[in-house]
């Protein structure tokens, strides 16, 4: 079954792609959910119009993202939390976690955007977490756990 995505699909796709995907993910999760519409011959007219008009902006996004990105990439991360045992946190530092980080260095990236390596950081030390500003810009950045001062 062809779709055109109408958001973003974790593992999928990016909005307005077309892809094929199995009947019953598309029939019964993909459409009622809004995720998706069925793609026939004028979903995709209607499609390739609106591409060929949004094509100019996605220009000035991609330089947007770019400037963030450059930005970013100049900055190191260090995140204090309460460790146990050696170097054993409580808790867990995740993408969250990194997100607050970048808003005091003075850069709001929504959570979602973030990946840590490994999902949940349990040990302090040196992780990358990668962040997608855009599709077609991601930045890959250092982040270091280390022990809050007692």
């Amino acid at each position: 079954m062809e779709i055109i995505l109408k958001q973003d699909v974790e593992n999928l796709g990016f909005i307005d792609d077309i892809v094929t995907v199995k009947n019953g993910y598309g029939r019964n999760f993909l459409i009622p959910h809004g995720f998706a519409v069925l793609a026939t011959t004028s979903a995709k007219k209607v499609l390739a119009e609106t591409l060929k008009q949004r094509a100019y902006k996605e220009e000035k996004l991609i330089k947007d993202a770019t400037k963030i990105a450059d930005a970013i990439k100049e900055l190191e991360i260090k995140i204090t939390a309460k460790t146990g045992d050696g170097t054993k946190l409580f808790g867990s530092v995740n993408n969250g976690n990194v997100s607050e980080a970048l808003a005091a260095e003075g850069h709001k990236v929504d959570k979602k955007y973030i990946k840590v390596e490994g999902g949940n950081i349990k040990r302090l030390g040196k992780y990358n977490a990668t962040i997608r500003l855009h599709r077609a810009v991601i930045v890959d950045i250092p982040v270091d756990v280390i022990a809050e001062a007692q």
